[in-house]
């Protein structure tokens, strides 16, 4: 039987294409057996077995584990640096001596006093726990003093008393030290065995309780005889350290010996050199050295000299007589000890990082060719088509109002003689006259009388009565912010259309445009700025030997909250101490409201609810950065007002001051109306017509909202005054009811 054959009118079927969506057996056909990078690692984890899975996260585990452990004991051993620790009494019934002369036990190993012969550092040498401990102190009330040694100590041993645990100086410490951010701590109790024994139990009961509020679930250790100092001093040694990010990111080290070798030509100018363990990362000698309260520097060379601290000694005797002669040197530098110091590093001129702090600008920078006589005729002629237009507006309208105000039907109207081309040009003349007598102090001032009843009667003789007049007029001020926030009144000296000339209305806050490039101030001349902040970070603290964060100048944004011991008024552009980082400087910033979007309102005074955005002209300092805010009071005294982080390094934040003017309707036409008190003008006295999308009522409040565009004053200053100790005041503040009429 033959085979059926197909004839020629057979229906032909297109074959089925995948496309996109094709399946996994199609993509694995056509790919021949290669996989991509990616695919192949996630294949491998999957298909890795559940014995393999546990293996793998063993490893991992005990990868961390060596890291800690090797940390641990590197962290003062023979081939680590000393273990700094740093002393802090909090209350002043603390005898700092005598804790000092407990740690100081011979027993326990070598003491070292510093070359001065001061009891206040010293180091501790023990070779039978393989460890070696350098002691420092500072007093509570010695601000720069606590907050520069907590920067580079590993370890804070805090001095506590039995009854009160800290008193209000060491509170405030307290206070600061965790918003810079703390290290590895310790708690110590001095004084409990004075107490009578049926107390002891007692009092260390009710200091427990009372340090949970600060140290939660952290044990308390004695410190009254010397085998509680040796219990402390293994609780050190074998203490899990802390990590602070700010300080972990770069180098630092504590100078344990400081010389300074004047030149030949100036007895002022020379070289310092300076002597420590090298700690966090690695120090390149071509980058800047900052030295805290000094400023910046570069570096000559790195010597590498011998140890002047070996933990294992070692005793060598004399050939001659081996019973007199002998002396102690380091085992490992035997032989070095009569050679110069080993040069690790000089500094190469042509990679060395320059001290320059600002750029130079051009004068000639941006300028353009002279037009031509071809481009000046066309500018004229299209400046007189646009100088005919004409509108009809009521009697007494200036030419800057009349530019608001359209006709009925959207056009401009045929009629209108008040308004040619001469009334025009005088306009312009009159506005360029008056344009340089604007000051931008004077946008937010606000005249306000007080009586000289307005007294407290809490103040004594010795108080300021001038200081407290002006603080009670920031009180009000403050106070109607928060009450009418960025309401001005019209001034009526000086004409609106000059007064508000730099502002702008916007459709949308949010929405609308904003050029950031836009009208920027002669200072964004002399800062650096970075094309892209978040790589350039990423690729210093990835390649960190070509550490470039030095003295240059840029725009700095932190985030901070005001803190609750500080309730005083603090407006913008005053005069603050910062604490960023390691750098400590001087400077006057703005306030704005810290969200995603790409424009940021300006905030007249530090509100206390919420976390603003503080914007200043310093030195470049990459994130992350502790920030700590002070303001120096009359006395000389520095007050915590505020504490947070270092945000972004961006000129390009733009921060908008925003205007209110407020007036009251008049005359009421449904959606129109005649609004009065907004303006004073001796034309129309003030009155204008408005718009409104909806019905206006005769109980409203006509409001019109001008935005402009702020920047810092450049006010960085890197010399920061020493401040007096730091003492509660006993004289409460109050403030006496205000009349806000």
């Amino acid at each position: 039987m033959a085979a059926h054959r197909s004839g020629p009118l057979k229906q032909q079927n297109k074959a089925h294409k995948g496309g996109r969506h094709r399946g996994r057996g199609s993509a694995q056909r056509d790919g021949k057996g290669r996989l991509a990078p990616k695919t192949l690692s996630k294949k491998v984890r999957k298909d890795l077995s559940r014995v393999d899975q546990r293996h793998r996260a063993s490893q991992l585990r005990k990868q961390k584990k060596e890291a800690v452990l090797a940390e641990k004991r590197q962290l003062g051993s023979k081939d680590g640096p000393p273990h700094q620790v740093l002393v802090v009494p909090l209350h002043d019934r603390i005898s700092l001596p005598e804790a000092f002369r407990l740690l100081q036990d011979r027993d326990t190993g070598t003491v070292h006093l510093n070359e001065r012969g001061s009891t206040h550092s010293f180091m501790l040498l023990c070779p039978r726990l393989k460890h070696r401990w350098f002691f420092t102190s500072a007093r509570p009330g010695d601000l720069h003093t606590v907050l520069d040694m907590a920067k580079v100590a590993d370890t804070i041993l805090f001095l506590l008393d039995p009854l009160e645990g800290w008193d209000s100086t060491g509170d405030y410490c307290l206070s600061c030290l965790f918003a810079q951010g703390l290290p590895t701590y310790t708690l110590a109790v001095q004084g409990i065995s004075s107490l009578p024994p049926k107390k002891q139990v007692d009092a260390r009961r009710k200091l427990s309780k009372a340090v949970e509020k600060r140290f939660p679930e952290d044990k308390l250790l004695l410190l009254d005889t010397q085998q509680e100092a040796g219990m402390l001093l293994r609780q050190l040694a074998n203490q899990k350290q802390r990590h602070l990010a700010f300080r972990d990111r770069r180098a630092y080290l504590f100078a344990h010996a400081a010389d300074f070798v004047p030149s030949e030509e100036n007895d002022l100018m020379g070289t310092l050199k300076i002597s420590g363990y090298v700690r966090g990362q690695a120090l390149n000698v071509n980058s800047v050295l900052h030295i805290i309260g000094h400023g910046d520097f570069q570096m000559k060379q790195i010597d590498a000299p011998v140890d002047p601290f070996p933990l294992n000694p070692r005793v060598i005797r004399s050939s001659k007589d081996s019973g007199t002669a002998m002396e102690i040197c380091s085992s490992d530098a035997v032989a070095d000890m009569e050679e110069d110091p080993k040069v690790l590093m000089k500094a190469d001129p042509d990679r060395q990082a320059s001290l320059q702090t600002e750029v130079i600008p051009d004068p000639m920078e941006g300028e353009q060719t002279w037009p031509t006589e071809e481009e000046l005729s066309e500018a004229h002629d299209l400046l007189k088509e646009s100088s005919k237009v004409v509108k009809k507006v009521p009697k007494g309208t200036s030419s800057y109002q009349a530019e608001w105000i359209l006709d009925e039907d959207g056009e401009s109207g045929g009629e209108g003689d008040e308004y040619d081309d001469i009334e025009h040009e005088n306009f312009m003349e009159e506005e360029s006259q008056d344009e340089g007598s604007e000051e931008e102090e004077e946008e937010e001032c606000e005249t306000m009388t007080i009586g000289e009843s307005v007294r407290d009667d809490l103040y004594d003789e010795k108080v300021d009565e001038e200081a407290e007049e002006k603080m009670l007029e920031k009180y009000k001020q403050e106070r109607l912010e928060e009450m009418f926030p960025d309401e001005v009144d019209t001034p009526r000296d000086v004409a609106a259309r000059i007064r508000f000339q730099k502002y702008r209305g916007l459709k949308s806050f949010r929405t609308s445009p904003w050029d950031p490039k836009e009208n920027l101030p002669r200072d964004y001349a002399r800062i650096f700025q970075f094309q892209n902040f978040i790589n350039t970070r990423r690729r210093i603290f990835k390649e960190i030997e070509e550490e470039v964060e030095g003295a240059e100048m840029s725009v700095l944004n932190m985030v901070v909250s005001r803190h609750p011991g500080n309730t005083e008024p603090v407006k913008a552009k005053e005069e603050l101490i910062f604490h960023c980082g390691f750098r400590r400087f001087r400077a006057s910033p703005l306030f704005s409201q810290h969200t995603a979007a790409d424009k940021h309102k300006f905030q007249r005074f530090l509100t206390a609810d919420t976390a603003l955005v503080v914007t200043v002209y310093a030195p470049i300092t990459f994130p992350p950065a502790s920030v700590l805010l002070f303001k120096q009071n009359s006395n000389g005294m520095h007050s915590l007002i505020a504490t947070g982080h270092l945000l972004s390094v961006d000129p390009d934040r733009m921060v908008i001051k925003r205007v209110v003017l407020s007036g009251h309707p008049f005359k009421i036409f449904t959606k129109t109306a005649v609004v009065r008190y907004m303006f004073f003008n001796r034309g129309t006295h003030g009155h204008m017509k408005c718009s409104f999308d909806g019905k206006l009522k005769s109980q409203d409040t006509v409001l019109m909202n001008l935005y402009k565009r702020v920047f810092p004053k450049w006010t960085y200053d890197p010399y920061v005054p020493e401040p007096v100790p730091w003492v509660k005041s006993e004289i409460s503040s109050t403030v006496p009811e205000m009349d806000m009429e």
